[in-house]
């Protein structure tokens, strides 16, 4: 069974007991959070599509960390103009354990 969740604006498909690096959101590590804008269900025999989300269901999940992805360079130059800006970039992630669906 997976479903398609929708976090802070981004859509993640998820399955039971997996691992995924959301967009880092409020909560201690070991807190348990609850996602309720499911777009799409699938338990290998129906396939339920929400319009938007599907009513009636949760994802369930556990804060394991908060981590940091990384590092991206941004990197700006105008040529023979003597200008060049480099910057770097680490993005802040959650790690969240799925739980359950339903």
């Amino acid at each position: 069974m997976y479903a398609i969740v929708d976090i802070a604006g981004k859509q993640f498909k998820v399955a039971k007991d997996q691992y995924i690096y959301a967009p880092k959101m409020e909560g201690e590590a070991g807190a348990a959070v609850s996602f309720d804008k499911v777009l799409l269900t699938d338990d290998g025999t129906t396939v339920n599509i929400g319009a938007p989300t599907v009513s009636g269901v949760t994802v369930s999940g556990k804060i394991l960390e908060h981590v940091k992805g990384n590092k991206v360079i941004v990197f700006k130059k105008k040529r023979r103009k003597g200008y060049a800006k480099k910057n770097g970039h680490r993005q802040q992630f959650t790690k969240v354990q799925i739980n359950s669906i339903g």
